[in-house]
């Protein structure tokens, strides 16, 4: 801050700083610890210890820029957070750091249904955007899991997925233009609100999935979809191993009759479900897989695919009555979180090797003597594994080094470390086992360009 370079700043230093950002911020930088510290965590396994210096609640790009420029100037590490539904700890606190909370940035600032686009502000809950756009004949495409609790600028900065992504691809699909602030202050616009544009550099896809670490998203033009005609058909396959579910979900998505909806549990994921939100689900030998199909030919796509599954050995198969399965599928991290399976990962791997990927889950977990559950977007070969883990260190420590072999499991399957979570804190130490060393430099070179102070998410993502 004020004090000399290499000197811990004096308290008097701190107040004289801090007096700075109330000036220009007033009642919108918060500093009363019984407030800052519900701000300091998101839902990752990351702790925090320390205290920040405050929060910004951000109503405003001036707002954002204002806490920027005083944390470059300050040298002050800076966290950005949304609803704090992150599981990698890319939004929890420094020490003596700047938390800037986008949650008051809530507004849908315009639909513009003949262009199918509407503009957001990136503290608008993913389901509100969607439900609004309903009104106009349209959909918002990406449904992460968390859709009732999540952001659109939180999905936009790790370039989440979710349930729809078989049909309709991740985050980055449905973003046409950003409003960034980067980390000096200065306010910057990229995209276009074309369906061409390719003027210089694709900036937008840049910081979209950079977690914060380039700049801070505070305005979105995001494309949406006509709704499809008639009711969402869901269908449910019961299979008594997962190999055997993993095989049925490649010839699926190979298959002419591609669903909107493809998601797969095990048996644990399922039994936990209805043990903490019971409904009458049943509970399957080894794996349920569900789905939705839509349009005018939703019904007969969803029977072709059904025949698919008894080919590869369904012990039962039927369309649902309703959408209850699917809606329970969005527990499935609550419920296994409740059950004391906290510790995740969310590698992925191609389509096609599914099926290795679940068996040698399962070795793993043998190996290991730990039980994991397993959820995938089985449609894109996404896969959510949760570790069951006392609360000791070596506990964690024993799920952690599971969770690391999974990891490799699914790069040995040509696959990834992380599908939609992002790196964040907690992926750190697996970033060099998927990117070379080159990749890495040149990633780099890219943050210290954007931001040459290192004040925004230092020390994550890259």
């Amino acid at each position: 801050m004020n004090a000399s370079e290499g000197e811990e700043p004096t308290v008097q230093d701190q107040d004289q700083d801090l007096a700075e950002l109330r000036h220009a911020l007033g009642p919108k930088f918060v500093t009363d610890r019984a407030r800052v510290v519900t701000y300091e965590n998101d839902s990752s396994r990351a702790v925090f210890a320390g205290a920040a210096l405050g929060v910004v609640l951000a109503e405003a790009a001036e707002d954002v820029s204002a806490a920027l420029a005083w944390a470059h100037a300050n040298g002050v590490p800076v966290s950005v957070r949304g609803a704090g539904t992150g599981l990698v700890g890319g939004a929890t606190a420094y020490d003596r750091g700047l938390i800037v909370s986008l949650e008051r940035m809530n507004r849908i600032l315009e639909f513009a249904p003949q262009d199918r686009l509407a503009t957001v502000q990136p503290g608008v809950i993913t389901a509100d955007l969607d439900d609004a756009a309903h009104e106009h004949g349209l959909f918002f495409p990406p449904d992460p899991a968390s859709v009732r609790t999540c952001t659109v600028g939180g999905n936009i900065a790790t370039n989440a997925g979710g349930l729809r992504c078989v049909a309709h691809g991740v985050t980055s699909d449905w973003v046409a233009a950003l409003t960034v602030v980067l980390a000096d202050g200065r306010i910057m616009r990229t995209g276009a609100r074309t369906r061409k544009n390719v003027v210089g550099y694709d900036l937008t896809r840049l910081f979209i999935g950079s977690e914060g670490t380039l700049g801070v998203i505070v305005e979105a033009v995001v494309r949406l979809e006509s709704l499809p005609v008639g009711p969402p058909v869901t269908f449910w396959a019961e299979f008594d191993g997962l190999p055997e579910a993993g095989a049925a979900v490649t010839e699926i998505v190979g298959s002419a009759s591609r669903p909107e909806v493809l998601e797969l549990m095990d048996a644990l994921t399922v039994r936990t479900i209805e043990e903490v939100f019971p409904s009458g689900i049943r509970i399957p030998r080894g794996a349920l897989l569900v789905g939705q199909a839509v349009g005018p030919d939703a019904a007969a796509h969803a029977e072709a695919i059904l025949a698919i599954c008894r080919r590869h050995g369904a012990s039962a198969a039927a369309v649902a009555a309703n959408d209850n399965l699917v809606e329970a599928r969005r527990k499935s991290n609550p419920a296994l979180s409740a059950r004391g399976l906290k510790i995740a990962c969310d590698v992925g791997v191609p389509v096609s090797r599914l099926a290795d990927m679940f068996a040698g889950v399962a070795e793993v977990s043998r190996r290991h003597g730990i039980e994991v559950a397993s959820v995938a977007h089985a449609g894109d070969g996404n896969l959510h594994c949760k570790v069951a883990a006392p609360d000791t260190p070596s506990g964690i420590a024993a799920a952690d080094a599971l969770i690391d072999d999974i990891t490799r499991l699914a790069l040995s399957f040509d696959g990834t470390i992380t599908g939609e979570h992002g790196i964040g804190l907690v992926k750190q130490h697996e970033l060099a086992w998927q990117l070379d060393d080159v990749a890495l430099d040149v990633q780099r070179a890219i943050k210290h360009t954007l931001d040459p102070m290192g004040i925004l998410t230092p020390g994550r993502a890259i």
